[in-house]
């Protein structure tokens, strides 16, 4: 009976179905997206191709300026390497959880379309197969690249004023992800406020503030995440004892 349950939850339409909670998530948080990259002068077809290979709103919010300014090609990929890092260590941790059905070209595919959400539900089950997981990214892809369009779309047809309010939508995206592990932890706290003053100082100070912005969010993330990590270190066995209660 437990094998059948089993089948029964590595199926790609249970995948599906684990997925369409995500995907509605991503429909809004994409639609800001595509509206933020038309107003920055992108046109709706490379707002939707940026969506299609790249499932990342960090990452993409941070490679329209870099693209619209003329970055150069290994400042836009530095700054993808910085800000998707945590991606790899999920994928690690992901990968104890993937049953024998998948190869390694799957695992590939996998890791494209695993995001925070995507791992956080693979990762509540026991052991997940090949049929599963691709049900389980279909729905997030599907829903991030729709909403994109549709947000593309709708900033080009969209009064100017209406358009202004909704571009701030994908910021205050972030705000929310940031500002409730900030007040709970004052370590985190302290490197958010570190980000930002060394932003201000990029942003207003004459000479700083001729660096690019795709190299100014990786010495930013960099320097805030090292200062951190040297100010407040983990205490591995503390954190295990904590972790057994």
């Amino acid at each position: 009976m437990k094998k059948a349950n089993n089948i029964k939850e590595n199926t790609f339409l249970k995948g599906i179905i684990d997925g369409i909670p995500i995907c509605l998530g991503y429909f809004s948080v994409a639609f800001a997206f595509g509206i933020f990259t038309v107003s920055n002068g992108l046109t709706s077809l490379e707002a939707l191709l940026i969506s299609m290979t790249n499932v990342t709103s960090a990452g993409q919010l941070a490679a329209v300026p870099i693209i619209v300014s003329g970055g150069t090609l290994f400042e836009l990929a530095a700054s993808q390497f910085i800000i998707n890092l945590r991606y790899a260590l999920m994928s690690i941790t992901l990968s104890q959880k993937l049953d024998e059905s998948i190869s390694l070209a799957d695992r590939f595919i996998i890791a494209f379309v695993n995001t925070d959400e995507v791992f956080a539900v693979a990762s509540s089950k026991e052991s997940v197969g090949r049929k599963y997981m691709f049900g389980l990214i279909l729905t997030p892809w599907l829903g991030w690249s729709a909403g994109t369009i549709v947000g593309a779309v709708a900033g080009n047809i969209l009064p100017a004023m209406l358009i202004s309010a909704l571009g701030i939508a994908i910021y205050g995206m972030f705000i929310a992800i940031v500002v409730p592990p900030a007040k709970e932890n004052k370590h985190v706290l302290f490197c958010v406020a570190f980000a930002i003053v060394l932003s201000c100082l990029f942003r207003f100070v004459p000479l700083l503030s001729q660096v690019q912005s795709g190299f100014v969010i990786i010495i930013c993330s960099v320097i805030a995440s090292a200062a951190a990590a040297a100010l407040f270190p983990i205490d591995e066995k503390k954190e295990a004892q904590q972790n057994e209660n």
